[in-house]
């Protein structure tokens, strides 16, 4: 009649029933742990009372109808609001009012509707244009401006309805664009360029933004603005006549244009830019060419070619503006030949002299073009293969739109003058001047007689050192089409497709291949037309206006260094020497290392470095220093077979030896040691000085000055002398020194090995006392036949022996006959060994047994120096007081 326990049906149910009171059946049901309700709202499960009237195995207890238990679980408010996202962002466009720009959404972990509902948001940072809703939805409360601000950032916070806020506020990030704009985007303005790069692409991600247009076809033109450097564009500055010569053009052109000097001094009264040989005319300036420079029949063949810079022509009637013109001299005012401009016009006159046939023939031949007066430089040739001209501007051919015809010249015996800048007026006025004068520039105007230029050559001397490029023209895709003007400095593209026309222009690249290109800034405009299906031109694309930065390139050192003293007896000087039989030429450029390591960064740059670098030359000038040569008695000459094959002319003259062209360093090495000084009259000279000096880009970097001292040994010491400049030969550790120019002394630079330091002492000791003795027995002997000129040219002569390790044995007899000039080079050294080593039968045991061991040194060293006395033995002038 007791109730014992009370049993739970379910699995592993979280409560107990436990029996408060048998008899009346009472009992409690609790948890036997914690109950999570985000783990488990509610259970339902069924309990069973049994009675106490079970058996020894717990059989046969009653039960009780099975009651079915349903437990709620009561919520508590223990999770805070979370977002979803760690970061919101979003993209509006200025200037509108959004009824939701985006929206946040945050969780809550608790399990009552209650606590796990989001009840609000809210924007925690002050101060913005924007509000939230009770959705998280954001909006702008006014419209937002990109100038202003192009970026908003905004804290916001979640409530749940048991109005606990979120741990975390959350990061909306609001950009702001601009209203679509069409026109190019991602490029840079300012492009730098190195000297030596190569190619570079100029806009590698450039794109262009059409704002959802129904484009069909896109039209662009990039040009390259380089009208203020050089002559139009990055040219190398050489001369026109060097110019000729690398292009391959005919020989025979005259420069009517040359940089002032001597020679051509007709130019020296013209304003002048010193840069680029560039002549400046002012409508006051005109230039004679006198006679003889031009012949004066140029036959039915000749070209003309010139730079030229001109704007329209000042004043209200322009009147012709002469570049070149050939006229009478006296008498009458009839011109033979002339090339002006006139009313943006180019005129070429061309009147034949009268001969059999008198009738009309082509005499006026006229281009019009705009660029004749577009302030810009061109490049002009006329070609004239009479009866037909034809005029080439930068490399593109122009047929005269107008021949006038006209009657022949009587012939008559007034001479002719040519000008430059102003055309003669001889006759029909009281005083002769000129008239019809230039306003504008010119440069590297050239004649040349007899000869016409091809299309290669031409475009060759106009071509351009910079320029536009397209990197891999395969991959520009099926649809574009492109075109380069003749100097690559305008390149237009077309294409239907805007990825395409992306693509093209990102391998649009500027190059230059100078190797010293003007450093500045070179401008670039993009110009572009888009049209739209049905319309000529919907969309506007701004132009871009950017410009290439060219850095200075290193700057070359150009050294010449070489033997800078020796001696030759006189008769040597009739055959001619070699001036400069070891020159070399070397250029060097400074670079700085930068440092790897960040450790490094604090103690700067690394040490510069010398790099050696090879380029061109264009002239080398050996020049005379003191008095100018003297044509009947000494010359510099040069065999002209040495210049073929090679860019390279000579002119020769009293002041010195001009070697010009543009060529290597190594070819002009190679001619300057084939250059000999003769003089077949040396009695009255004993020393010729010359100087050497070379430049690259038309003196744009020079060389050093490389000093040359030639001394001339004569009569009585020929003999003597001869034979001790044949003995001194360099050591190999004795490096000849440069001297600056004026120095009287030389410097002795020796590098001598320590181990032998000791053994050069003893020698140069015996060698100084044998010698003194030897001299003393030398003026007893001879002073009958030679006491004028010993006494005259001993202080010239004394030498400094103090690094020489040689045997000379100055008690040998110097009677014997001279020696002929055939006489060959080894028969000279075998009469230097056995001087070398005979001993005269007078001298002391001692001194005998000394003069051996001296032998045994030079037996060491003989081999080594055989090699060098084989050249034309020069004696070591370093320790040589001039």
């Amino acid at each position: 009649g007791e109730i014992c326990a009370f049993k739970i049906h379910g699995q592993e149910m979280p409560f107990e029933a436990v029996v408060l009171n048998k008899t009346s059946g009472e009992g409690r049901l609790r948890a036997k742990r914690p109950i999570d309700c985000e783990l488990q709202k509610e259970y339902t499960f069924i309990i069973q009372a049994y009675d106490c009237g079970s058996g020894p195995g717990g059989t046969n207890w009653k039960k009780s109808h099975k009651a079915v238990v349903h437990i709620q679980v009561k919520d508590v408010n223990e999770f805070s609001p979370a977002f979803k996202e760690s970061v919101y962002k979003a993209t509006v466009t200025e200037g509108k009012i959004y009824d939701s720009i985006l929206q946040v959404e945050a969780i809550d972990e608790d399990c009552s509707p209650q606590y796990s509902q989001i009840c609000n948001y809210e924007i925690v940072t002050t101060d913005v244009p924007f509000a939230i809703d009770r959705n998280g939805n954001i909006r702008n409360t006014e419209k937002l401006n990109y100038d202003k601000q192009h970026q908003y950032e905004i804290m916001v916070t979640a409530f749940d309805c048991g109005q606990k806020h979120a741990t975390e506020d959350v990061l909306v990030r609001v950009n702001v664009k601009p209203v679509c704009k069409p026109g190019w985007q991602d490029w840079s303005k300012r492009i730098e360029y190195k000297p030596g790069s190569g190619s570079m692409p100029l806009f590698p991600s450039i794109h262009l933004e059409t704002c959802d247009g129904p484009v069909s076809s896109i039209h662009t033109t990039i040009e390259l603005q380089t009208n203020y450097i050089g002559k139009g564009c990055d040219r190398e500055t050489y001369s026109e006549k060097s110019l000729q010569k690398l292009c391959g053009a005919s020989s025979g052109a005259i420069d009517l244009l040359p940089s002032p000097s001597a020679t051509t001094n007709w130019t020296a009264g013209l304003l002048m830019d010193n840069n680029d040989m560039i002549f400046k005319f002012d409508g006051k300036q005109g230039a004679k060419i006198p006679d003889g420079i031009v012949p004066k029949n140029l036959t039915d063949q000749f070209t003309i070619t010139l730079w030229m810079k001109h704007g329209p022509s000042p004043g209200l009637r322009a009147e012709k503006e002469t570049i070149l013109c050939n006229s009478d001299k006296t008498e009458m005012n009839r011109h033979h030949y002339a090339l002006y401009v006139h009313n943006c016009r180019l005129v070429f006159l061309l009147r034949k002299d009268f001969d059999q046939a008198d009738t009309f023939r082509p005499a006026e031949f006229h281009w019009k073009l705009d660029q004749i007066c577009d302030k810009e430089w061109h490049y002009y040739v006329v070609n004239v293969e009479f009866p037909v001209v034809t005029l080439y501007m930068d490399g593109t051919t122009y047929e005269p739109y107008l021949v006038t015809n006209d009657w022949p010249i009587h012939p008559s015996h007034i001479a002719m003058q040519l000008t430059v800048g102003a055309c003669w007026q001889g006759g029909e006025v009281t005083k002769p001047r000129f008239a019809q004068y230039f306003h504008g520039s010119l440069a590297s105007l050239t004649i040349r007689p007899g000869k016409i230029e091809s299309q290669k050559v031409i475009s060759c001397l106009q071509a351009c050192k910079e320029g536009l490029d397209i990197n891999s023209l395969e991959s520009l895709g099926q649809g574009i089409k492109y075109h380069f003007n003749p100097s690559q400095s305008v390149l237009v593209m077309e294409g239907d497709d805007i990825e395409n026309i992306n693509q093209a222009l990102r391998k649009v690249s500027y190059i230059n291949s100078r190797q010293f290109p003007t450093a500045g800034v070179r401008r670039l405009k993009v110009s572009s037309k888009v049209q739209c299906f049905g319309e000529d031109v919907c969309i506007s694309i701004p132009d871009i206006d950017a410009y290439v930065m060219v850095f200075q390139a290193n700057e070359p050192k150009i050294t010449i260094s070489g033997m800078d003293h020796f001696a030759r007896p006189a008769a040597q000087f009739e055959r001619g020497v070699i001036l400069l039989p070891d020159i070399r030429i070397v250029s060097t450029v400074t670079k700085m290392e930068h440092p790897v390591d960040s450790k490094e960064h604090d103690r700067g740059n690394k040490p510069a470095v010398l790099e050696e670098m090879l380029h061109n030359l264009d002239f080398c000038d050996i020049l005379v220093i003191g008095a100018e040569l003297d044509p009947e008695q000494e010359c510099l000459e040069l065999d002209h077979v040495e210049l073929q094959g090679k860019h390279l002319d000579a002119t020769n003259s009293t002041a010195g030896y001009s070697i010009y062209g543009v060529d290597s360093m190594h070819s002009y090495e190679q001619v300057l040691r084939q250059i000999r000084y003769r003089n077949w009259y040396t009695s009255a000279t004993f020393d010729r000085k010359f100087r050497v000096k070379c430049s690259e880009l038309n003196g744009r970097y020079t060389s050093n000055e490389f000093n040359l001292e030639v001394n001339i040994l004569h009569s009585s010491n020929s003999d003597f002398m001869d034979h001790v400049n044949h003995m001194i030969v360099q050591p190999q550790f004795l490096q000849s020194v440069h001297h600056p120019e004026g120095s009287i002394s030389a410097v002795h630079n020796s590098v001598v090995p320590s181990v032998a330091t000791i053994v050069i002492i003893i020698c140069v000791s015996i060698l100084i006392f044998i010698i003194t003795l030897g001299v003393y027995r030398i003026r007893t002997a001879h002073r009958h036949s030679s006491g004028d000129n010993e006494g005259s040219k001993e202080n010239e002569m004394d030498w400094d022996d103090s690094a020489l390790t040689i045997t000379v044995n100055p008690m040998e007899k110097y009677e014997k006959p001279h020696q002929a000039e055939e006489e060959s080079e080894e028969e000279d050294l075998e009469d230097e060994e056995e001087d070398t080593t005979s001993a005269e039968s007078d001298e002391s045991e001692e001194e005998e047994e000394e003069e051996e061991e001296e032998e045994e040194v030079m037996v060491q060293k003989g081999d080594k120096q055989n090699a060098t006395r084989q050249e034309q033995l020069e004696w070591d002038d370093s320790t040589l007081p001039y």
